[in-house]
């Protein structure tokens, strides 16, 4: 990824952090959405955004109903950035996955039977 991707990926992480937090449509309802990651495409046009979600029951329902509202969250995103931005990239939403894994991860290694190393 270049720097510029980068750069841009960042700006846009953090307006739509801004933009989830501020939810004034109730888009969200009672979830806790952070952005985990935005990757960028090489030409900047579109972006998939990562969320992370604690909080939410429902994952899968929270991601469609912010996959239903993606025009409007991209028209706030756009008003936000349109001073430093040319173009603002089509918005894909995926849930990140990381930190169940984790806990996934964690909960394997604790339930594991090691024998003591006998010296």
């Amino acid at each position: 990824m270049t720097m510029r991707q980068q750069k841009y990926g960042r700006l846009i992480q953090k307006e739509l952090s801004d933009i989830f937090l501020r939810d004034k449509r109730g888009i969200i309802g009672k979830a806790f959405i952070t952005i985990a990651e935005v990757r960028m495409s090489p030409d900047l046009s579109s972006a998939k955004v990562y969320l992370s979600m604690t909080l939410a029951k429902d994952k899968k329902a929270v991601l469609t109903q912010i996959s239903e509202h993606k025009s409007e969250i991209r028209k706030a995103l756009g008003d936000r950035i349109r001073n430093q931005a040319r173009i603002v990239p089509n918005l894909s939403f995926y849930i990140d996955e990381v930190e169940e894994n984790a806990q996934r991860m964690d909960e394997l290694i604790k339930s594991l039977n090691i024998p003591k190393d006998e010296k």
